[in-house]
């Protein structure tokens, strides 16, 4: 249930009166799973613009997240989702591949923002304007946004792998290291979207 207490244009809000106009909520998916991308978001809305029902994409069920996604696509005034795939993540680590993903997100949007709010306590390489904010996808309206466009392109990635690769079992756990997925691994080995640096994957790596 969200907290009636929480004000989540407050971060918005501040921004507009300090000048700024298209500002932008970012956020990630799929930064601990075993196997595939980590997808991020970025989306801005117009002043005045709300969406009934719209709170961190953790705490929403699929059926609500897949809904709401439809909605935020509807009425927001630009929106990019970006993704950084698995051969990338071992190549520059998880970390890094993140900032790559809310890069890239960033500058997929048309208009470009003139302040950027992202979920966490860090980011890199990004130029424009910007404020970390830990538990931003609970704090702030377009971050919750972009984590929900975030979460259901990811799922919906992740659910298509599982039709390739079905004998992992993509679709029950989205690729994170429950006892069943490092089973699977063990006994089938890495498949090709698997994150070979990763622990639970890179032992059974040939």
């Amino acid at each position: 249930m969200k907290d009636t207490n929480i004000d989540i244009f407050a971060y918005e809000n501040k921004c507009r009166k300090e000048g700024f106009r298209l500002i932008a909520g970012v956020d990630e998916a799929g930064r601990g799973p075993l196997a595939g991308a980590v997808y991020a978001a970025a989306v801005i809305f117009d002043e005045g613009v709300y969406i009934e029902g719209i709170n961190d994409s953790k705490k929403l069920t699929a059926k609500k997240r897949d809904a709401l996604y439809d909605k935020i696509i509807e009425k927001a005034k630009a929106y990019c989702i970006f993704s950084v795939d698995e051969k990338v993540i071992d190549e520059i680590n998880i970390l890094n591949a993140t900032y790559k993903a809310f890069q890239g997100a960033i500058e997929g949007l048309n208009p470009q923002p003139d302040f950027v709010l992202i979920d966490g306590n860090r980011a890199k390489g990004i130029e424009i304007p910007h404020e970390t904010i830990v538990k931003g996808d609970s704090l702030s309206f377009s971050v919750s946004a972009a984590s929900i466009l975030a979460k259901v392109a990811r799922d919906r990635y992740i659910e298509e792998a599982d039709k390739l690769y079905p004998e992992y079992g993509f679709a029950s756990h989205k690729g994170y290291g429950t006892k069943a997925h490092l089973e699977a691994i063990a006994k089938y080995g890495p498949c090709p979207i698997h994150r070979l640096t990763f622990g639970g994957v890179r032992e059974h790596v040939k």
